[in-house]
């Protein structure tokens, strides 16, 4: 089959690899309808993570129909179309009965190989699911844009707002208007925040953020006095920073207030925080962060996004390529070309 694999930083290829079978009787293959990019994907793009397998099949959002299902599969059927989370999860584990589906005791995140363990991704012609019945969500009919954003930043974006504990009344901040970032203020004024304002270095970005219902869009210079004056001067009550950069984390401490809550979404591949336990004491500052449990939030959302709740989101894919056009979709995205929001590989 063909797939965009990783070769080095900032290099990928469209090539073939082997088209994957089933390994266990709880497997299901997946021919891949369409895929998304997503900003953790850069991550390894630019070798900010390492130890990847060279070559491994990339991407995590996929929406496809069932080709092949092992014998203990008992949910799914050949044909029937279905979305995944990020990771796969057992549903049975103490985490997965707990909700915390991404830290499953025996499961694997899609697109990362190492020391050759571990998944091929949903950028390719067909995907392995492991644990099909636990992992797989049925989408039906739902367009394959909301089905992409469904697996990861739709989910990703409510548990960041859950992170932040967002209440009636508070000042909020959202970091980074990406696709998930601009999922994060859709998400803060569904759960009630009256005022979230959005940063971005980008122009187009900060017209999206406005367009989903921020009170104000700005670049980092200017965010600190559109916030202090809100406030009464205390500061955000909370940050949502969705970046992942140390640049990002540092404006979310300068912008909270004491006694406030840093909701981190963004992936950070530093060793160290930007700023230091002592700042975060004097601060009384309440920092959450970790790995979206995508699976649980898709239970808690798929009912909204079937109702057509959330179809305004499909304005986010900006860009469409073909699987051909898998490193001219890569450069396109990881350099913000042409305005690119959300791009997505069809494979028709």
């Amino acid at each position: 089959m063909k797939a965009i694999v990783f070769l080095d930083p900032q290099k990928v290829a469209v090539e073939e690899i082997d088209d994957p079978r089933i390994e266990h009787p709880a497997d299901a293959i997946v021919q891949v309808e369409s895929a998304g990019l997503c900003g953790s994907d850069l991550h390894v793009y630019y070798g900010r993570e390492t130890g990847i397998d060279v070559p491994t099949a990339l991407g995590h959002e996929f929406v496809g129909r069932v080709v092949e299902v092992g014998p203990d599969v008992k949910e799914f059927s050949i044909g029937d179309r279905v979305s995944a989370p990020f990771t796969t999860n057992c549903g049975n584990c103490f985490y997965c009965l707990t909700g915390l589906t991404c830290r499953c005791e025996h499961g694997q995140l899609f697109g990362w190989r190492q020391a050759g363990i571990g998944l091929h991704g949903g950028q390719a012609q067909f995907v392995r699911v492991p644990m099909a019945d636990a992992t797989l969500v049925s989408v039906g009919n739902l367009s394959s844009d909301l089905a992409i954003l469904f697996g990861d930043n739709l989910s990703t974006g409510f548990f960041c707002a859950d992170l932040a504990g967002i209440s009636p009344g508070g000042v909020y901040v959202v970091i980074g208007c990406g696709a998930v970032g601009l999922i994060s203020v859709l998400a803060a004024l569904e759960k009630g925040a009256k005022q979230v304002f959005a940063v971005d270095m980008l122009r187009h970005r900060r017209e999206h953020a406005i367009a989903f219902g921020a009170t104000q869009a700005s670049d980092p210079c200017e965010i600190k006095d559109l916030v202090l004056s809100a406030s009464q001067g205390r500061g955000a009550d909370a940050v949502l920073e969705l970046v992942g950069l140390p640049d990002a984390q540092q404006l979310a401490f300068d912008l909270l207030r004491p006694g406030g809550t840093i909701a981190t979404i963004g992936c950070h591949c530093e060793r160290h925080f930007a700023f230091s336990p002592v700042q975060a004491y004097d601060k009384n500052l309440t920092y959450r962060t970790g790995r979206c449990p995508a699976r649980f939030y898709m239970d808690q959302l798929k009912e909204s996004t079937c109702q057509g709740k959330f179809d305004r989101l499909k304005s986010l894919v900006s860009h469409r390529f073909q699987l051909q056009d898998g490193v001219r979709a890569y450069d396109v995205f990881a350099n913000r070309q042409d305005n690119c929001l959300k791009a997505v590989l069809d494979f028709g």
